[in-house]
C-alpha cells in the first residue's frame, strides 16, 4: 500500500476502533463482533509497521505500547484536586443543606453520585487529545501516570469534541477483576491485595504499563477542572457533556430538587451497594447550580458546596490478644490493640486503635478481652466496647507505665492533654519516627525510602537526623538488607531529585506541630523562602488567614531552637532547595487594576488563551472565577459570551471587551 492511501486507511481505522471500543467499554452496546475489533487492530498494527511515522499518541495500539520507567515525574495540579467533608447520618447531611441555603445567594439544589472506591485521577485534553493523566498526589501535586491510564480502554485517547479541557475522576477495579487477580496472586503464592482500591492503586502506579494493562481497570468520570470553553451552568449540565464528548460518567448520578429527595437516594443505596459489581464507599452531594458553587467558596481544605455521604462503619467481632505501645514523633505513646485477624470492610484487620490511657479506663478494656471493631469513616479500625458477657476471668487489665517504652524517660502528661508523652528530644522512636515523616509522600516523598529502610538504616547508625540522609553513600547502602545495586542507584537518585522540591514539601517534613500540608504552603507562598519565615514573628504568623495563636507560637518557638537553625543551614548547604516553586503575586499587582479584584472570563477570545489570560491576572492580584455572582468585579467577554454577559449586566458588574482587557494587560508590561 502507498503512503497516502496508508495514511487515509490509518486515519479512518483510527476512528473506528475508537467508537468501537467506546461502545464495548463506555456504553456496554457493542455492535461488532470482538473478531472484527481484532481483524481492524491488526491491520492499523501492520500499517503503523510499515510506516511507522503514521503512529501518534491517539492510535488504539499505543495503549500498552510504552516501555517501562524508571520513575513517574511529578504534575503539578492548576486547580488543585481538593477533598471533600464527611457526613455520617441524616442529622449532618440537614446540617451541611443548612449551611449551604444560608450561604447561597438564591435557591439551590443537588446532584447525588455515587462514590466510588478506587484511585482519584486528573486527565488533560489538548485540542480533543488525551496528553496526560496525573494522580491527585497531594491535591497540588501528584504523579505522571499517563502511560498506565492510556491501558484503560474506556479512557478516550480522543474526544468527540476538539476541546481542551482537564477532567477528573476515579479509576478503580471491578470486583470481577478484583478476584481473578488474587487468584492469580495465590497460584504464585504472593500476598493478596487487602481490597480493590489498594489493587487499583498499585497497579496505576506499576512502572511497567503493560502490568496495568493486564489488570482490567476502568474509571468513572465526575467533575472538571481546568476548562477553556466552560459555558455550562450547572454540574448536571457538565455531566452531560462528558458524556457527549465520549468520556464514561456513572449511570446512576441523579440530579434532585432538595435536601428530602437526597436523604432518599442515600437510604436507597447503604442497602443496595453490595449489587454493584465495583465498590462504592459513600453517595457525594454536590450543589447543582456552578454559581452558588462560587458563591459558598471553599475552606482550607474542600469546598463549601459539596460533602460526602460515608454509609455506616461495619461492626465485627474478634479476641483482643495484646496491647503494644508505639512512640510517635511527638513523643506520643499509644497503644494498639493486637487482635485475632478478622475481616473489616474489605480488608483483614490485626490492629486496631486505643487512642490513650482515659479511653482503655473508661470502656474497660482488658488484654484477652472479646471486643467489637469498626472502621472509622471505612478506614482506621478501632475498638467500640467489650462484650462482657463473653468473659472467662482470664483477662488481664491494663496500666500505662510509667517510663517510655524506648528509652526509658519519665513520661509525663501536659496541660489540656489526654496523652501521656515522652519528653527526651533524643528518644530514638521519636528520631526514627520524624524520619519516616521527612521521606514520606507527602513531605519530600523519596521513592524507596520507605519506613523499613529508614528502621534499617536507624538501626545501623547509618542516619540519625534529616541531613544524614543526604550525605549516604552508595557502598554503605550495598551492605543493607534487600539492596542491590539498581535499588541503590534509584534511591540515590530519588534523594537527589528530593532537593529540588518546593518549600511546602520540605516545611511540611520538618514536622513542626500543628503544620499540615495545607498551613505549610500557605506559609510558604506568604513568605516564599524558609529564611523570610524564621525571621517572621508570632504576631506577623498569626496575622496569615488560616494560621491561629496557637500555630504561630509553635512555628515562632520552632524556628528560635538553635538546633533548627544548624540543621536547615546545613540542608542549605547541601542542596536543598529552600524557595517557594508555586505561582506567588508578582510587584506588578500593587498597581495593578486587576489587584484584588474577582474576573471571570468567558466567550471564545482570540489574542489570549483562556489559560494564558487566567495566569497573567492572576500574577496582577486577580482572583480567577468560573461563575458570575455578585461577588464579581470583572467580566471579560469574547464571541459568545452566552449566559454569563447576561448575568454580569443584570447584577451591574463591569464588562470589558477582550480588546480593553488586552489593553490593559499591554499597560502592565
Amino acid at each position: 500500500m502507498e503512503k497516502e492511501a496508508a495514511a487515509r486507511r490509518h486515519e479512518q481505522l483510527k476512528k473506528l476502533l475508537e467508537k468501537y471500543s467506546h461502545e464495548y467499554y463506555v456504553l456496554d452496546a457493542p455492535t461488532v463482533p470482538d473478531a472484527e475489533y481484532d481483524k481492524k487492530l491488526r491491520e492499523i498494527t501492520e500499517i503503523e509497521e510499515e510506516y511507522p511515522e503514521l503512529i501518534t499518541s491517539d492510535s488504539p495500539t499505543q495503549r500498552v505500547g510504552a516501555e517501562p520507567l524508571d520513575s513517574f515525574r511529578k504534575v503539578r495540579h492548576e486547580i488543585p484536586m481538593l477533598s471533600l467533608g464527611n457526613a455520617f447520618n441524616e442529622q449532618e447531611l440537614r446540617d451541611f443543606d443548612r449551611r449551604v441555603r444560608e450561604g447561597a445567594e438564591g435557591e439551590v439544589s443537588y446532584v447525588c453520585e455515587l462514590k466510588i472506591d478506587g484511585l482519584a485521577v486528573s486527565l488533560l485534553y489538548e485540542e480533543g487529545v488525551l496528553v496526560r493523566g496525573a494522580t491527585r498526589g497531594d491535591g497540588t501535586v501528584g504523579e505522571d501516570i499517563t502511560s498506565n491510564l492510556r491501558t484503560i480502554r474506556s479512557i478516550p485517547l480522543r474526544l468527540s469534541h476538539p476541546e481542551t479541557i482537564e477532567v477528573r475522576g476515579e479509576a478503580y477495579m471491578p470486583k470481577k477483576s478484583f478476584s481473578a487477580l488474587n487468584e492469580e496472586k495465590e497460584e504464585k503464592e504472593e500476598a493478596p491485595f487487602a481490597n480493590p482500591r489498594n489493587a487499583a492503586a498499585g497497579s496505576l502506579r506499576q512502572l511497567d504499563p503493560k502490568i496495568a494493562a493486564s489488570r482490567n481497570l476502568d474509571i468513572f468520570l465526575y467533575g472538571v477542572g481546568m476548562w477553556e470553553d466552560d459555558l455550562k451552568d450547572t454540574h448536571s449540565a457538565r455531566l452531560e457533556y462528558l458524556e457527549e464528548l465520549g468520556l464514561k460518567t456513572n449511570p446512576e448520578w441523579r440530579a434532585l430538587k432538595d435536601i428530602e429527595e437526597v436523604i432518599d437516594y442515600v437510604k436507597s443505596w447503604v442497602d443496595n451497594r453490595n449489587s454493584l459489581d465495583y465498590e462504592i464507599d459513600g453517595i457525594v452531594i454536590k450543589v447543582d447550580q456552578l454559581d452558588e458553587q462560587e458563591t459558598l467558596g471553599f475552606t482550607a481544605k474542600s469546598p463549601r458546596w459539596a460533602t460526602a455521604y460515608k454509609f455506616p462503619a461495619e461492626e465485627v467481632v474478634t479476641r483482643m490478644k495484646d496491647i503494644h505501645l508505639t512512640v510517635g514523633r511527638t513523643g506520643v505513646v499509644t497503644p494498639t490493640a493486637l487482635l485475632e485477624p478478622v475481616r473489616v470492610a474489605g480488608t483483614t484487620v490485626q490492629r486496631a486503635s486505643l487512642h490513650n490511657e482515659d479511653l482503655i479506663k473508661e470502656r474497660d478494656i482488658r488484654i484477652g478481652d472479646t471486643v467489637v471493631i469498626k472502621k472509622a469513616g471505612d478506614i482506621i479500625p478501632e475498638v467500640l466496647r467489650v462484650i462482657e458477657e463473653e468473659r472467662t476471668g482470664n483477662e488481664e487489665p491494663f496500666t500505662m507505665p510509667k517510663t517510655c517504652p524506648e528509652c526509658g524517660s519519665d513520661l509525663v502528661r501536659l496541660e489540656e492533654e489526654v496523652a501521656l508523652r515522652c519528653i527526651n528530644p533524643n528518644c530514638p522512636a521519636q528520631l526514627r519516627e520524624a524520619l519516616i515523616h521527612f521521606v514520606s509522600r507527602n513531605a519530600m516523598d523519596i521513592e524507596g525510602l520507605g519506613e523499613k529502610v529508614i528502621t534499617q538504616l536507624f538501626r545501623e547508625e547509618l542516619i540519625h537526623n534529616i541531613a544524614d540522609i543526604y550525605k549516604l553513600r552508595k557502598e554503605e547502602l550495598l551492605q543493607l538488607d534487600r539492596m542491590a545495586e539498581k535499588s541503590v542507584n534509584n534511591l540515590l537518585t530519588a534523594i537527589e531529585q528530593s532537593k529540588e522540591n518546593s518549600m511546602e514539601k520540605l516545611l511540611f517534613g520538618l514536622g513542626v506541630r500543628y503544620v499540615g500540608t495545607k498551613a505549610a504552603t500557605t506559609l510558604s507562598n506568604h513568605f516564599g523562602s524558609m529564611q523570610a519565615l524564621q525571621k517572621a514573628s508570632s504576631e506577623e504568623l498569626e496575622s496569615i488567614p488560616e494560621i491561629g495563636e496557637k500555630m504561630a507560637e509553635s512555628i515562632h518557638s520552632y524556628f528560635q531552637r538553635e538546633e533548627v537553625r544548624v540543621l536547615l543551614r546545613e540542608l542549605s548547604e547541601l542542596g536543598l532547595n529552600m524557595e517557594y516553586k508555586g505561582r506567588r503575586v508578582s510587584a506588578e499587582a500593587a498597581t495593578s487594576p486587576f489587584n484584588g479584584k474577582t474576573v471571570v472570563l468567558t466567550g471564545k477570545m482570540e489574542i489570549y488563551s483562556r489559560s494564558e489570560a487566567k495566569k497573567r491576572v492572576e500574577e496582577l492580584g486577580a482572583k480567577v472565577t468560573g461563575s458570575v455572582s455578585k461577588n464579581t468585579d470583572l467580566l471579560v467577554a469574547g464571541e459568545d459570551a452566552g449566559s454569563k454577559y447576561t448575568k454580569a449586566e443584570e447584577l451591574g458588574v463591569e464588562i470589558w471587551s477582550e480588546s480593553q482587557f488586552a489593553e490593559a494587560l499591554q499597560n502592565q508590561e
